[in-house]
């Protein structure tokens, strides 16, 4: 059998040798939220498929959900997730430069996923610095074009933003430099999607222009029928072709990159499900954690900031917060603190991740100030550890046991601070022998943990959903589910866009 799968895996590299060289193409947008994200996953998926060998790369990205590298580096999760739908490893080749919005006007600043300091929007898109900053993005393009073919490429909100363009890195300057094709995305649900994709192209440089090779409409709901006259109008109005109109599809479930998709997720319990509460944090990061809950069929799983949808939950999980102090006061103030602590003393189960972890110790300790103002706040005393933040940020990928269970579980690590349990206090992970992770209540079901992805695997998840369920099924297979996911992404694309004109664009000399 090992041979059969070294020689099936010796033939698809010998076909990918033998595959012609594309192009690069670049998903645009005629705004934020359009889609391209989506599109660039699948066609990722379409390209593996065919036997090519692609790769994503987004040369800034900003973005509050990221993930570890195998090599303990830190990049946007939509790159790393359209890396899984390629079939490779990411790498921070793939988001050389990723933004972690900190507050209302800053960023921290993340160059080949390590922290470089945390700067404002005004001074991080000053002229002056680009060219630094340029070099970085173009090399990263460039070592990727080298290994995969074709790299797919995905732009940062709207092309259009004429007083950026000197400082842009990510859009048509990068398009320019990797010598891309560009695929302009637009999202038809918002309205407006003739002025948008029009302007879209009429304010680009006449050479960048020419660089636009096709239209993808986006999110359409209805008959697609009703769209076909304005399809030939938007090609005459443009002079470009509508290579695909591409339907709204709610049963394909990928994970979303953007805290936006957060606010479709807002609902309440239900009846004859599991009902779990997600805290709906200020400064909310890594929400891809929940997904597998989110897709379960035991599982009802929202996200809320209502005292009353907290007592109505069985299970409350308070997740990643890019500032944990602050949202720990957000918390105090709004009342949900009381309302998380008094669901776990009448026997709900409560679970933090990372920054959540943080919150439901002692205490935290800011001392250098590494959130803001030095200050030590109390939390919210469920579980007997208390934290310090630190400057240093921990990020690497762990294999781990579950408490009691000795399955190989996985997931990843992105934090500031350490927490130091209490005496006689039980982790809840071993990601070796000698390295515990997090700390269990002593109710013996709720528990925190460092750990992002935790709850991707099955043993954790039938763990925590089996007190409460009596009256369903809690076995799912995550992974398998994810797979399909990609598959149907495809396979919809496929059907709703004209990938022989896209193979045909990608091979122009």
């Amino acid at each position: 059998m090992e041979s059969f799968l070294l020689q099936t895996l010796t033939e698809k590299r010998m076909n990918r040798k033998n595959m012609r060289h594309l192009l690069p193409i670049m998903l645009a947008g005629t705004g934020s939220d359009v889609g391209k994200s989506l599109i660039a996953t699948g066609l990722c998926r379409i390209f593996r498929q065919d036997g090519y060998n692609p790769a994503p790369f987004k040369a800034q990205n900003m973005a509050l959900n990221s993930y570890a590298t195998p090599d303990g580096l830190e990049i946007g999760r939509a790159q790393a997730v359209q890396a899984e739908a390629a079939g490779i490893l990411c790498h921070t080749d793939m988001n050389p430069i990723l933004l972690k919005p900190s507050g209302h006007l800053s960023s921290q600043i993340v160059i080949h996923g390590r922290p470089a300091g945390n700067r404002d929007a005004y001074d991080y898109f000053r002229k002056e610095g680009r060219e630094e900053l340029r070099t970085i993005v173009n090399e990263a393009f460039d070592r990727l074009n080298a290994r995969y073919n074709p790299v797919v490429m995905e732009g940062a909100g709207s092309i259009s933003e004429i007083n950026l363009r000197d400082s842009d890195l990510v859009n048509m300057p990068m398009a320019r430099h990797a010598g891309a094709q560009v695929i302009l995305v637009a999202d038809i649900d918002r309205g407006g999607v003739f002025a948008s994709v029009y302007g879209s192209i009429m304010l680009q440089s006449e050479d960048d222009r020419k660089r636009i090779k096709g239209i993808i409409i986006n999110k359409f709901r209805g008959d697609l029928r009703l769209f076909e006259a304005g399809r030939k109008m938007m090609e005459d109005i443009c002079g470009v072709p509508v290579l695909g109109v591409v339907p709204f599809a709610p049963d394909i479930h990928v994970e979303e990159e953007d805290s936006v998709a957060l606010s479709t997720k807002k609902h309440g319990a239900c009846e004859g499900k599991i009902n779990v509460a997600v805290v709906l944090l200020r400064h909310i990061s890594n929400f891809t954690d929940f997904d597998m809950l989110e897709r379960h069929p035991s599982v009802n799983l929202f996200y809320t900031a209502d005292q009353k949808d907290i007592s109505e939950a069985d299970i409350i999980i308070i997740p990643g917060t890019k500032s944990t102090i602050a949202d720990l006061l957000y918390l105090r103030g709004s009342g949900l603190a009381q309302a998380i602590v008094k669901a776990y003393k009448d026997g709900k189960t409560v679970i933090g991740i990372c920054g959540g972890y943080q919150i439901m110790g002692e205490t935290i300790a800011d001392p250098e100030g590494v959130e803001g103002e030095p200050a030590t706040v109390p939390g919210l005393g469920i579980l007997p550890c208390s934290t310090v933040m630190t400057p240093d940020k921990v990020t690497r990928q762990v294999c781990f046991r579950f408490r009691e269970d000795e399955s190989e579980c996985h997931g990843y690590e992105i934090h500031m601070g350490q927490t130091v349990l209490s005496p006689g206090a039980a982790p809840v992970n071993m990601i070796s022998e000698e390295q515990p992770d997090g700390c269990m209540a002593p109710d013996g079901k709720s528990f925190g943990s460092y750990i992002h992805g935790i709850l991707d695997n099955s043993c954790v998840v039938e763990s925590i959903l089996r007190p409460s369920a009596g009256r369903t099924e809690v076995k799912f297979d995550y992974r398998r589910f994810k797979e399909e996911q990609y598959d149907k992404l495809a396979d919809h694309l496929r059907r709703h866009i004209d990938i022989g004109a896209i193979y045909k664009i990608l091979s122009e000399k």
